[in-house]
């Protein structure tokens, strides 16, 4: 009983940084003086610097170049290619909107909808090609930017393919249809429209800048390097600089590593590790997707990346903290230094990481932190008899941390802070399926895949709230657990 209460004391002091830090994880605009905008988590000023975190990594920008700072709400920062593409401030390929286009753009969206019989007004009178196509791609653009910023990407991408239908060679539409595929984590796709706007606006900055995080989701860091520095000829940009520092450490990094690839992976692994091991990590990555895949209903469009480090190796590129033992930003990247042959903890880990490529792609990079981490954890087949006692007494003293506070980053939680909020993604994922089944995350996992905000998912799903789920997690550890 005493160790109990021990841990118990140890995990209440974590839970109070935890709240603490909830307040500080939250996703915040930065405004540069020259207008552009980023996207970060955990902004601090450093005496001279405004620090913070982004998809594209940890930037440190001067005072003098920010104009302000807009707080926002908790979002997660999962570091993909599809969750940098979310943060994105694009400039547009062409000057500004002229009068015409903007009465169009004011038209087509207003008083919070889209109206689609202007739309499909202006579309009745586009078959004779000329400035009434141009109107109602115009009309579409707009239509698609405004579903965009609600999150909903199946109608985005209706607008803006219809935008491209009518205007095809318009670099504003095909920069913008490129640019929705890419936050559907649908390189390929993306990369085609790319090429295709770069023919007619070779000096716009912004299609260099997506092309990078294009190939960065296709596992190719070189050549997000050169996309990324022909970006910052054109145009300074601190998000672009931060991903191509990233890169030139991947490049470094692995310039001497050797390559595999099987069905559904490409491997990178180091020189001085055991070929044998390579094959061994693909044989068990196939495994573990077909049974994914199984699970969720759902198939990656593009092969995953997979890199194989040293322990300084993975470090020294990561830069996470020490509690992380593998990390997964698009690609799959575990130490296994010392390994010869895949046992059951690397399996384990590697099933862990492959969760998280799955929900990335299938959510589009929209679920949050602690359903990411509970799946994952699920999957690999962790269950929550360990901490069941610590965490119902912590719930029933009534300090436990509300879900909501858990959706953002936590790659700046101390090792015990970390161990908490684990325990409870696990809790509330274990709850679900044991109770509701497998069917129900995967409806959440699709509603957040339209854009629909994760409480709302699980309220449509479960017919409850945040409060109500946890309330309910809590009385299912106490009957399976708790004696």
């Amino acid at each position: 009983m005493r160790h109990l209460v021990n841990r118990l004391r140890r995990v209440l002091a974590a839970l109070g940084c935890v709240l603490l830090f909830a307040c500080v994880a939250r996703a915040d605009k930065i405004v540069l003086k020259n207008g552009r905008k980023i996207i970060a988590s955990n902004v601090v000023e450093d005496g001279d610097k405004i620090r913070c975190e982004t998809s594209a990594g940890q930037l440190a920008l001067p005072k003098s170049i920010v104009d302000h700072i807009e707080k926002g709400g908790l979002v997660p920062m999962m570091g993909s290619p599809a969750a940098a593409a979310a943060s994105l401030d694009l400039e547009p390929a062409e000057s500004a909107a002229t009068a015409g286009e903007s009465e169009i753009d004011k038209s087509a969206v207003h008083d919070g909808t889209v109206d689609r019989n202007y739309i499909n007004h202006l579309e009745s009178r586009a078959a004779a090609g000329g400035a009434q196509a141009i109107q109602a791609a115009r009309a579409h653009h707009a239509a698609s930017r405004f579903e965009m910023v609600k999150g909903d990407l199946e109608r985005a991408l209706a607008d803006a393919r219809a935008a491209v239908l009518y205007a095809p060679e318009d670099p504003a539409m095909l920069l913008e249809l490129a640019y929705v595929y890419l936050r559907r984590s649908e390189f390929k796709q993306s990369l085609e429209y790319l090429e295709r706007a770069k023919r007619y606006a070779p000096k716009n900055p912004d299609v260099y800048k997506l092309e990078g995080w294009t190939y960065y989701g296709l596992n190719r860091p070189d050549q997000a390097a050169t996309e990324w520095k022909k970006s910052l000829t054109l145009r300074a940009d601190p998000e672009v600089q931060a991903a191509l520092e990233k890169a030139i450490r991947d490049k470094a990094e692995e310039e001497n590593y050797r390559e595999n690839e099987s069905a559904h992976f490409q491997l990178k692994y180091n020189g001085a590790a055991e070929p044998g091991l390579a094959r061994e990590v693909l044989h068990t990555l196939e495994g573990h997707y077909q049974q994914i895949e199984s699970e969720l209903n759902f198939s990656p469009p593009d092969p995953i990346g997979v890199v194989l480090y040293t322990e300084q190796g993975f470090a020294d590129i990561t830069r996470a903290p020490g509690w992380v033992g593998a990390l997964n930003d698009g690609r799959i990247r575990v130490p296994v230094q010392g390994l010869t042959g895949v046992d059951s903890e690397l399996s384990r880990i590697l099933r862990h990481e492959l969760t998280h490529s799955f929900i990335q792609q299938k959510t589009h990079s929209r679920a949050p932190t602690w359903l990411q981490e509970g799946m994952a954890q699920w999957m690999e087949g962790k269950r929550s008899d360990e901490n069941a006692a610590v965490l119902v007494q912590v719930y029933d003293a009534g300090q436990a941390a509300p879900l909501g506070q858990l959706e953002g980053s936590w790659m700046r939680l101390p090792g015990p802070m970390a161990s908490y909020a684990y325990a409870w993604a696990l809790a509330n994922i274990e709850y679900i399926v044991q109770t509701q089944g497998m069917g129900d995350i995967e409806r959440i996992l699709d509603r957040l895949a339209t854009g629909t905000a994760t409480e709302q998912a699980v309220r449509e799903v479960l017919h409850d709230n945040y409060d109500d789920l946890m309330k309910a997690t809590a009385e299912y550890l106490k009957k399976n657990y708790v004696r």
